[in-house]
C-alpha cells in the first residue's frame, strides 16, 4: 500500500523546467544504430533553411521558463515544497503500513474486525489528504507560472517591437525553416534583467 501524490508534482516540476531545445528522450541521449551495409543506410535529414520571412517571429515560452533565472528559482522552490509535503505524507504512512502488517497476521475476531475497520478509515483519510496535497502542489505550480508569464509579457512586447515583428508563432510548432527571427534568447536576457528570483509558499485549497 502506497500513498503518493509525487507523480503529478514531478510532472509539474518538469513542465516548469523543460527546455524545447533538449536533445534527449526520456532522459537518455538519442543513439542511432549504425547501418550494417551501405545499401541499408538511411538518408540524412537536410535542414530546411530558407530565407528570413520579414515580420514573422518565433518564441518558445517553455525555453524561456526553463532558462531564465526566475524560472530556475521557481522550479527549485516547487521541488522543495513537493519534497516537504511528501515527507509529511510518508511520516504518516509508515506507522500505518506497520499496523497493516500486524493486522494481517491476527485471527479474525470481533476485536480484530473493529481494528481493521478503524485502520481502513485512517488509511482512507491519508489517501484523501495526499490527493489534496497533490492538488495544492499543482495550484502552486500554476500560480508560479502565471507570475513568470506576467513578468515576461512586457519583455516579449519590447523584443517583438524591436525586431519589427508582425506575427509571433510558438517555436515548438515549427517543423523547420530559417529561425533567425527567434526571440527566445533575447526574451530570456530581458527577463533576467527584470527579475532574478521568486519565492512562494504552497497554496492551500478548501477541501
Amino acid at each position: 500500500m502506497t500513498v503518493r501524490f509525487l507523480s503529478a508534482a514531478v510532472v509539474a516540476v518538469a513542465a516548469l523546467a523543460s527546455s524545447a531545445s533538449a536533445q534527449t528522450v526520456g532522459g537518455a541521449t538519442r543513439v542511432q544504430p549504425q547501418p550494417q551495409a551501405q545499401s541499408q543506410a538511411q538518408p540524412q535529414a537536410q535542414p530546411l533553411g530558407g530565407p528570413v520571412v520579414p515580420g514573422v517571429c518565433l518564441l518558445s515560452r517553455e525555453a524561456v521558463f526553463a532558462n531564465a533565472a526566475v524560472g530556475k528559482a521557481a522550479s527549485a522552490r516547487l521541488a522543495e515544497l513537493t519534497q516537504a509535503a511528501q515527507a509529511d505524507i510518508d511520516a504518516q504512512r509508515t506507522p500505518l503500513e506497520a499496523e497493516a502488517r500486524t493486522l494481517e497476521g491476527q485471527a479474525d475476531t470481533v476485536e480484530t474486525r473493529q481494528r481493521r475497520e478503524q485502520f481502513a478509515a485512517r488509511w482512507q483519510a491519508l489517501q484523501t489528504q495526499a490527493a489534496q496535497v497533490g492538488r495544492e502542489i499543482e495550484a502552486t505550480r500554476a500560480k508560479a507560472l502565471g507570475r513568470i508569464a506576467n513578468e515576461a509579457q512586457p519583455v516579449i512586447a519590447q523584443v517583438y517591437a524591436s525586431r519589427s515583428c508582425g506575427l509571433l508563432f510558438d517555436r515548438n510548432t515549427a517543423m523547420g525553416g530559417n529561425f533567425a527571427n527567434d526571440l527566445t534568447a533575447e526574451v530570456v536576457a530581458g527577463l533576467d534583467a527584470r527579475i532574478q528570483t521568486m519565492t512562494f509558499e504552497r497554496e492551500r485549497l478548501t477541501q
